[in-house]
Order: structure tokens, then sequence, then C-alpha cells
């Protein structure tokens, strides 16, 4: 069974977005494309009431067909790497269940098998997330209130590119930080296998400003597969020339 690379936007943040398109739309759009939008909001360590963003977490995650969480700073690190192993899992199923109807040549999912035929489904689920490729693009909001949590948000990030790492698949990630100076996003960390370069770069961001989270995930969307157009074109170029 091939299932191709996963990709996976993680957006981390503590607010609700305060420009531009409504982000839950844009992470339908997002997950049309294949990449799944999972979210993360910071609480403050003091926080006790409802916070405010939890509802739009919940629902750019939802329609980004992605997973939530809303966690305090001193479990972010745990957190981003069992959100990144969950949304993979679930991917992986949704996969896995498609090839059952057409096998089977009808609507039976996983969840209908026999326990042992459903335990030996799972068994390959598992196979499949320990070799499977995967993308991940971490969208970080860098608004005024997220300053002082940067620091365990780059702690965090060095864990998950070091679980990730373990696996026997291909794994490879992207920072970018929103909003950026001049557009939606602002790249710090190009597409890469480890996230130890990110140390010195976090200590020189510039935090402040809005919060255009629709126009950041919709930015995001569009670094995925750049290099392989890249070599497509270059590709035609080369072509074009030998055919002259």
């Amino acid at each position: 069974m091939k299932t191709g690379t996963l990709k996976q936007i993680l957006l981390i943040t503590d607010g609700c977005s305060n420009q531009g398109e409504d982000p839950a739309l844009v992470a339908s759009l997002v997950a049309e494309q294949g990449i799944t939008v999972n979210v993360i909001g910071i609480l403050e360590d003091n926080h006790t009431e409802q916070p405010e963003g939890l509802e739009e977490v919940e629902e750019i995650a939802g329609n980004g067909q992605g997973v939530s969480q809303i966690v305090y700073q001193d479990v972010l690190a745990q957190t981003v790497q069992t959100v990144t192993k969950q949304a993979m899992t679930e991917t992986l199923q949704g996969v896995v269940n498609n090839e059952l109807k057409q096998i089977l040549g009808s609507e039976k999912t996983m969840e209908e098998l026999p326990p042992d035929q459903r335990g030996e489904v799972m068994e390959v689920v598992d196979e499949l997330g320990e070799t499977c490729d995967l993308e991940v693009l971490v969208l970080v909001d860098t608004s005024a209130s997220m300053t002082n949590k940067l620091p365990t948000v780059q702690e965090a990030l060095i864990d998950l590119s070091i679980s990730m790492n373990a696996r026997i698949g291909r794994s490879r990630f992207a920072v970018y930080q929103f909003p950026g100076r001049k557009k939606a996003i602002q790249q710090l960390v190009d597409w890469t296998s480890k996230l130890d370069s990110i140390t010195s770069i976090f200590a020189k961001i510039s935090s402040g400003g809005i919060t255009p989270t629709g126009p950041a995930l919709k930015e995001a969307m569009y670094q995925f597969g750049k290099k392989t157009l890249r070599r497509r074109f270059m590709r035609d170029d080369y072509t074009d020339i030998e055919e002259a």
C-alpha cells in the first residue's frame, strides 16, 4: 500500500485571528489539497477561564481534518509530538479505510471489522506510521502576546524533530512565523530534516502586530511542493532546449 508523503501544517498560537480571511474556511481549502491542519492553542499558566480562542482553534482543526489541543506551556513539547503523531495515524486510518472499501466492495470501515481483523489492520497503520514520509510545516504565531512563550515553542520543536527522526520514514520540517515583516508569513527555517538550527533564529524573532491566521494558513499551503515544481519547470526548460 502506497501512501505518498503525509503533509501537515502545525499551527501554534495563543489568540484569535483579527485580520484577513476566516481561518477555518482557509483550513478547508488547505485540507482539499491533501494537507492536514493541526492546531495547538497555548494558555497562560495562570489562565483559569475559558480561553477566548478555544472555539476558533477547534474549528480550524476540524475544517482542516486535523487535531487540536489547548495546553499550558509546561506540556507543550509533549503535546506537539502527540498531535503530530495522532494526526498522522488518523490520516493513515483514512487511507486504509478507503483501501478496505475498494477491497470489500462496500462501505465497511476499520471500526466495523471483527476484533482480530481490526487488530491486524491497526498493525498495518502503525507500520505505515513508522515508514511513510512526513512533511510538517510549523506555523508559529509571533504576535505580542506570544513573546514569553517563544522559548518554550523552540524547545518543543527541537524535541519534535528528534522524535520524528527516530522513525524509519523520512521526516522534513519547515518553520514560518506570522505575521511576517512584509507578507502574511516569514520563513525561519527552510525544509530540513533537523530543527536544531532554530535556536539562534528564535532569539532574533521580533514579536508584535496583528494575527492574520487565515492569510498565514493560505501562504503556508503554497510552501509545499515548491521544489518539486521547480524541478519540473527545469525539466520542461531542458526539454524545450533539446527539441530546439
